[in-house]
């Protein structure tokens, strides 16, 4: 589900892996589902760039961070 529901710090469900996949995807990543290194460190790089608090997680408003920048970057 995308936006996802709640805070993923650990994807437990098929829901939440699916939703760590297409914030991977998002972000250039493979999408593996797992919150690994690599994608707590780009979710923490959008939440710099955004000035919001800095914490690995994907949760709510990060993903509408992240779907700015898919709408100013994508390709027509």
């Amino acid at each position: 589900m995308w936006p996802p529901e709640r805070d993923i710090i650990a994807p437990v469900s098929g829901v939440e892996h699916e939703a760590v996949r297409t914030a991977q995807r998002a972000l250039g990543l493979a999408p593996t589902g797992e919150l690994d290194e690599p994608t707590r460190s780009h979710l923490r790089g959008i939440q710099r760039l955004f000035r919001v608090q800095v914490t690995g997680v994907l949760d709510r408003d990060t993903a509408a961070l992240i779907e700015r920048l898919r709408h100013v970057y994508k390709e027509d």
